[in-house]
């Protein structure tokens, strides 16, 4: 039966060990432990008093040996390295008093091999005294090592992807989400959006029952998180708003079966600054049934966010004076000609002088009188009205729902702005030539354009004639 067993035995004599304990032991030593860390050269000593009696088959393929005494004469290459720090363990064992021992300890086949082995051994019976007879037993664990490391590996590589992706990582429960849902559709509820409308509540219940399990550095970083407890103790400020509604229409998705979601939202970061975020939601495989873990990748595209509204900014408005641009203008103009509201009148504006001023000190101080003209438009007209710069010096101001009353008072206006902005720009006077007209119902907004236009340009003429008059008369 010895010979025969399936798993390696070792038939050994551990009486010299037990004389060298027994050595130490009257010397003063207590703590078998700190007595080896002390003295390392110990382990040898030990290592040196085990005597192999016998050995069976198995452990001799186990250790690729031909027989006990090729195995006995090289013992030296298979109990080596790191297997004399683990052994530590079951001389402790021995040491305390104990019949048997157990380890996992390592020891090397003749080949070279590594092998992970799991140790038990045992005094036998009759020879507790002297320990001159050890039964012991080697369990090839190699491969449930190996399996084991590589697990490990695998789970860390996979901690580490998710600690140090570049994208800010959730992990989260939405079991209870499921539930919730599972319970409406159990009473009978066909049509949930028309449910959401009707009980809003349910989304703010829906919010709180989701459990965050896990988030990423990326995510701290993101919303200015100190660490994770802060982070999680934040939600409320970080999910608000907006999300309400983009949770909404989530929940409608998972309703309809889509366990993988991307959409744009909006969170906050704990400063307070909005953060413009696409977000992708993906249920992960193997808890479809129960949606117990999901995970949310979010990446922050407020910059791209801004580029995009600076360049719809730039598509409609005059970068010089930050008024509606001609694009707009010619926009709106057709949007008033087919739907109002009516009536609408028009105000042209043309600068007067601007020539001169270019000619005579340069076109950037034109372009701050152009800027100046800008600011007072811009105080003067308000929404629905707007003002827009069509050209060099020309200007335009459309106002829905205004007739020629409010026309002339908004005309009025803008001459009141003006001049007080040049009472704060003495010598640098700005002046404007202006037309209005109105239009009904029916009638041509092109047309009244046109007819303001025309009446613009008879002011200008009398701007410059007056001004003429003025200098001959300063000459006379």
């Amino acid at each position: 039966m010895f010979d025969l067993a399936p798993v390696s035995l070792w038939l050994e004599d551990y009486s010299a060990l037990k004389q060298l304990f027994d050595r130490w032991r009257a010397e003063g030593v207590t703590d078998i432990r700190d007595h080896l860390a002390r003295h390392p050269e110990g382990l040898r000593q030990c290592s040196a008093s085990l005597k192999v009696l016998q050995v069976n088959r198995r452990t001799l393929e186990l250790f690729a040996a031909p027989d006990q005494q090729t195995l006995e004469a090289r013992l030296g290459e298979v109990f080596r390295d790191d297997m004399h720090e683990r052994v530590v363990n079951e001389l402790a064992q021995l040491w305390s008093g104990e019949l048997e021992f157990s380890n996992r300890t390592v020891n090397y086949a003749l080949d070279g091999r590594r092998l992970d082995v799991q140790i038990h051994a045992r005094i036998l019976p009759g020879h507790e005294h002297s320990w001159s007879r050890v039964l012991v037993s080697l369990e090839d664990v190699t491969a449930e090592v190996r399996g084991a490391e590589r697990l490990r590996s695998s789970e860390q590589y996979a901690r580490d992807l998710f600690e140090h992706s570049p994208v800010s990582l959730w992990v989260e429960d939405f079991s209870e989400v499921k539930r919730l849902l599972d319970d409406v559709r159990a009473q009978g509820i066909r049509d949930f959006k028309t449910f959401l409308k009707v009980h809003p509540e349910f989304v703010n219940r829906c919010m709180q029952e989701i459990r965050v399990i896990d988030v990423n550095q990326e995510t701290l970083e993101m919303f200015g998180a100190p660490d994770k407890e802060a982070l999680l103790g934040s939600v409320g400020r970080i999910f608000r708003g907006e999300m309400h509604e983009s949770f909404a229409e989530q929940l409608q998705d998972l309703w309809d079966g889509k366990l993988v979601q991307q959409r744009e939202v909006v969170n906050y970061a704990l400063s307070g600054d909005a953060l413009h975020i696409h977000m992708q939601f993906s249920v992960l495989a193997g808890h479809m049934d129960h949606w117990g873990l999901v995970l949310i990748s979010l990446v922050d595209i407020t910059a791209r966010k801004k580029a995009e509204a600076y360049l719809e900014y730039l598509g409609k408005h005059d970068v010089l004076t930050q008024l509606r641009n001609r694009a707009f203008y010619m926009e709106e103009l057709n949007r008033l000609s087919r739907k109002g509201p009516w009536p609408v009148s028009v105000i042209a504006m043309d600068m007067n002088g601007l020539k001169e001023v270019n000619d005579e000190h340069g076109h950037a101080a034109g372009d701050a009188m152009l800027r100046r003209v800008g600011e007072v438009l811009a105080k003067a007209v308000d929404a629905p009205a707007c003002a827009a710069r069509i050209g060099g010096d020309e200007f335009m101001v459309l106002m829905p729902a205004t007739d020629e009353r409010g026309a002339l008072a908004m005309q009025e206006r803008i001459g009141s702005l003006l001049e007080l902005n040049n009472q704060f720009y003495p010598g640098q006077t700005v002046s404007l030539s202006m037309g209005l007209a109105n239009c009904r119902s029916g009638d041509s907004i092109e047309a009244a354009v046109h007819r303001a236009d025309q009446a613009m340009y008879a002011e200008k003429a009398r701007f410059y004639k007056d001004r003429e008059l003025d200098r001959r008369h300063a000459r006379g």
